[in-house]
């Protein structure tokens, strides 16, 4: 996977480096949504140099060149999403995990009418129950 993450970064104008890219490798193979410290709290035990400071150094400068999608879920904290594709996410409400789900492939061509000039960011967050929870919930 090292080759394609270097690639990736290199198609988003990013110079590869070792913090880098295990930091982009860890959220294109945790689709968790993470927090930048639990990132680092993954990755700094096999990489004992590793600073949180560089953590969000590097999620912001993939945010900003777009290899990572920021989001902005929970108030408190960012988490990270190495999925750029357009999806909605949904937040349970009960246990606090994040689902990636899917947006119709027209979605953003219907609202190009309501659009004035420019979209720089689409966030679509629904919220409730998840279904795990929700099993938990009605077996009471």
């Amino acid at each position: 996977m090292s080759a394609n993450v270097q690639e990736y970064l290199m198609r988003h104008g990013i110079r590869p480096s070792l913090q880098r890219m295990a930091v982009m490798e860890y959220l294109m193979t945790h689709r968790t949504h993470p927090t930048a410290d639990e990132i680092y709290g993954a990755l700094s035990p096999s990489m004992p140099t590793l600073s949180r400071t560089t953590v969000y150094n590097t999620l912001n400068l993939l945010a900003s060149r777009g290899a990572v999608l920021a989001l902005d879920i929970d108030a408190r904290q960012t988490r990270f999403d190495g999925d750029t594709s357009l999806h909605a996410h949904f937040l349970c409400k009960s246990c606090g995990a994040i689902h990636d789900m899917p947006v119709a492939d027209d979605a953003m061509r219907m609202l190009r009418p309501f659009v004035p000039v420019q979209v720089d960011d689409v966030q679509i967050l629904y919220k409730g129950v998840c279904c795990e929870c929700y099993k938990c919930k009605t077996n009471d």
